[in-house]
């Protein structure tokens, strides 16, 4: 029998509360849950990749379920080399839906064999993104409650705070 093996893709600079909501209830349903860190082109992150592992795993240490990895390639490549069966994508609100649609249309022609699941956001961090979190803290904002307390340390490194 294969196992139920879930990758919860991301950039994850940083992981906010809405990404571990979503990382949790994910870690319920499958056997293992791979949390991959991908390098999006498109931004400039904050952290490195590396940082941006170390601050997954410190907030996920206590799921023996869940690991965390990462790739610059394509997805469902990806998926295929650590034998996953679906993909976790969480969903904010309706503009999340288009967006999302699109990639997972895209990731389907290139595996059919691999599910995406989407799960809706916990109504408390609806609002919540990485961008926003970071832009919060550049300026002294607060932010706990948002991002696990090692996340809140490492902004304010981040930001000579």
């Amino acid at each position: 029998m294969m196992r139920k093996l879930a990758i919860c893709p991301g950039s994850f600079d940083p992981v906010t509360n809405g990404h571990l909501d979503i990382i949790r209830r994910g870690a319920k349903v499958f056997e293992e849950i791979v949390v991959t860190v991908f390098n999006n082109q498109s931004k400039s992150p904050l952290f490195t990749v590396e940082e941006r592992m170390q601050l997954l795993e410190e907030s996920l240490k206590d799921l023996p379920n869940v690991r965390v990895d990462s790739s610059s390639g394509l997805l469902m490549d990806y998926a295929e080399e650590v034998g996953a069966t679906a993909v976790i994508r969480g969903l904010r609100a309706v503009s999340d839906f288009e967006y999302e649609m699109q990639i997972t249309s895209m990731n389907r022609k290139l595996n059919e064999d691999v599910e995406t699941l989407f799960m809706m956001t916990n109504t408390k961090y609806s609002f919540l993104s990485s961008s926003m979190v970071k832009e919060a803290a550049k300026y002294q904002g607060n932010i706990s409650g948002l991002v696990p307390e090692v996340v809140e340390t490492a902004l304010k490194q981040k930001y000579n705070q």
